[in-house]
């Protein structure tokens, strides 16, 4: 009978647990966190491959970034309003994603980002 009670308990407790982590996590989909970038006038070629690489290795520093991805506009549409480099990190939850905006490593990388950085847009959105 100890037995019994016991595994019931673990039964509703690890439902319990799986019901608190379906808040922040939605199974089969991910979570993209789309960054773009406009340069300042006064931004050199050096600075700006300065700053490409420094986001580039924030994966390696920080935990729960699934995957990322990085490129240079290329539409000939003329809709990008300056902007000109879009960076794509890709998490599985809320709590990842949350996670990386307060780790210490992406907020250095903020304040590095000085007056090269004219214009940040961010959006985050899951995928359907």
């Amino acid at each position: 009978m100890k037995f019994k009670s016991t595994f019931v308990f673990l039964l509703l407790f690890s439902l319990f647990l799986s019901g608190a982590n379906a808040q922040t996590a939605r199974p089969g989909k991910v979570l993209r966190h789309v960054v773009m970038f406009k340069f300042s006038e006064s931004a050199t070629p050096a600075n700006i491959q300065k700053i490409e690489e420094a986001f580039a290795k924030l994966p390696q520093r920080i935990g729960g970034i699934q995957s990322f991805e990085w490129g240079t506009n290329s539409s000939p549409e003329g809709l990008n309003q300056g902007l000109t480099h879009c960076f794509i990190l890709t998490f599985t939850s809320d709590k990842d994603r949350d996670a990386y905006l307060v780790h210490p490593a992406h907020k250095e990388f903020g304040k590095s980002l000085g007056t090269d950085v004219e214009k940040v847009t961010v959006l985050d959105f899951w995928v359907k």
